[in-house]
């Protein structure tokens, strides 16, 4: 290293830039979070079904998996401090949008809008890192996107049950705008930097791209709608007998190996990609992207899972929820904020195997000590392991596709970062509801089939193809529309009650168990310490 770099290395930048960019990680991360506390409210207001409303949290996931990659391509080409307070100044007309809209149409474009932003918000967050900060600095940089992403989860569902109960499910979205005028200011202290005109834009890319994350996004959505495997009669039409979400999923793969032949050709052919594969090159970043996955997908299943009972099962608020959620949030706030403490001592290898250690343990604890009060000793106590593991895996991975990756291609690490957590999210919440209740489904008919205190009768006039989890006061009024008595009232109510623990257990155990496989990609992590992003002329060893 010469006395310039350094120097350069050295040298301490002003933390201001930051502040910038960590609010609006907050910005994004605030937005989704408080769509779900706000669904209530909007079905009110609006007049129609919740599932026509949670369209505005499909729209936006999609729109940001879908485009990151052309945002990527595009903030090269335009400079990224320029797009970056172009696409906030769209943000903010978003929840513009949301705070004046007369109908659900209004809010479904207005989170489009927000989506779209955020595809070119979530690469130029890592490329104005990278032209920010070196060294120590970018680490704790790099860190801190993690820890904005869950105090946003945290503050959202706070701020937002309480503004919901209280007030109205609009005036959430003024701080979801005060938030976007704040990053607009701050992003006059980020490093201006000047476009490439030269960059292009691989439209043929970006249609097998976009198509094949709508595809498998909208598929994994909708696997407990319409069927996993055959259609259920919600399905809207049905391929040879198949449900559609599965064939989605199918086609999506396809679209999805589609784009990345199309990618390797036109590199063969001298020409520009969507995205450089260069940040996929070595096993050791392939590994990284696999843990990133498996990791957002495994909290947007606990993140599922724990909701669905506290408010489905138990008929409790969302600021309950909020306060169950409370401890891992706060666990995962902390930890990948303080993770970067240990770059210096420990590799990316240790602390991803030991993580992934963390979360199996966590996982298969909670599965043993659960019980339908999630605000138990233990319960708590595994939420917080679990945390720990995640909130460590989540900064780590990042860094390591960041750190193993030339300064150029940081826009391109920040679209496949995008595109695999959005995607991720999107399994991982998918997969939860599915699995959860198909091993419902089985419990519930096997105990039913084996109980010879309920008639035959009654069991005949339920429905066990369209079981679902609901709380026993739900139960009690299907159960009055039909002949039963008190007693057999009571008797299906202790079956309901111990099949949904022993699908949430059982659940817990296989989630477990995916999360001990995640161990294998993780000892391909790289070796070597964290550091900066290394320049072009000088990657850093792998």
């Amino acid at each position: 290293m010469t006395s310039d770099q350094k120097y350069a290395t050295d040298v301490k930048a002003s933390w201001a830039p930051l502040v910038g960019l960590f609010l609006a990680q907050v910005l994004m991360s605030f937005n989704v979070a408080v769509l779900p506390v706000s669904l209530g409210g909007m079905v009110e207001d609006f007049g129609v079904p919740p599932t026509v409303v949670s369209s505005t949290i499909v729209t936006y996931g999609v729109a940001v998996a879908a485009l990151v990659m052309v945002g990527a391509k595009l903030g090269q080409r335009i400079g990224w401090v320029l797009i970056f307070r172009i696409v906030v100044v769209i943000f903010a007309c978003s929840s513009v949008m949301m705070l004046v809209s007369p109908s659900v149409g209004w809010a479904i474009t207005g989170q489009a809008l927000a989506g779209a932003s955020a595809a070119i918000i979530v690469p130029a967050l890592v490329a104005l890192i990278a032209e920010n900060y070196t060294g120590t600095q970018q680490a704790t940089a790099i860190g801190s996107l993690g820890s904005a992403r869950a105090i946003s989860g945290v503050s959202a569902f706070m701020i937002g049950g309480a503004l919901g109960t209280f007030v109205g499910w609009r005036p959430v979205f003024i701080i979801v705008l005060a938030l976007a005028v704040a990053v607009f200011l701050f992003s006059f202290r980020l490093r201006s930097d000047r476009g490439n005109k030269a960059v292009q834009i691989d439209a043929v890319g970006a249609v097998f791209i976009g198509a094949a994350v709508i595809l498998l996004t909208v598929g994994f959505n909708n696997l407990n709608a319409w069927g996993v495997l055959t259609a259920r009669p919600t399905a809207p039409v049905a391929v040879l007998g198949l449900s559609p979400a599965i064939v989605m999923v199918v086609l999506g793969l396809i679209l999805g190996q589609c784009f990345f032949l199309w990618t390797r050709r036109r590199s063969r052919l001298g020409k520009a990609p969507l995205v450089s594969l260069a940040v996929l090159g070595s096993g050791k970043e392939r590994a990284a992207v696999y843990a990133m996955f498996i990791v957002v997908a495994l909290e947007a299943a606990l993140n599922f899972t724990v909701p669905l009972y506290i408010q489905i099962v138990q008929g409790r608020t969302p600021l309950d929820t909020s306060l169950a959620m409370l401890p891992f949030n706060l666990t995962v706030f902390i930890v990948a904020t303080l993770v970067v403490r240990f770059y210096k001592k420990y590799s990316p290898r240790a602390i991803g195997v030991f993580s992934f250690s963390l979360t199996t343990i966590a996982l298969v604890w909670l599965a043993v000590v659960v019980t339908n009060n999630w605000e138990t000793i233990p319960t708590i106590a595994g939420l917080i392991v679990f945390g720990i593991g995640q909130g460590a895996l989540v900064t780590l991975v990042f860094n390591v596709l960041v750190t193993a990756s030339p300064k150029e291609a940081a826009g391109d690490v920040g679209s496949v970062r995008g595109t695999t957590q959005n995607l991720a999210s999107a399994v991982g919440t998918a997969l939860a509801g599915a699995m959860l209740v198909t091993i419902l489904g089985i419990n519930i008919g096997q105990a039913v089939t084996n109980n010879v205190e309920l008639p035959r009768n009654l069991v005949d006039q339920v429905d066990l193809d369209d079981v679902n989890f609901v709380s026993n006061d739900q139960l009690r009024e299907v159960l009055d529309a039909t002949d039963a008595t008190a007693e057999e009232v009571g008797r299906a109510v202790e079956i309901n009650a111990d099949a949904r623990l022993r699908a949430l257990k059982l659940g817990l155990l296989i989630l477990g168990g995916i999360s001990s496989i995640a161990i294998v990609p993780a000892t391909r992590l790289p070796t070597y310490r964290p550091g900066e992003i290394p320049s072009p002329d000088g990657a850093k060893s792998r």
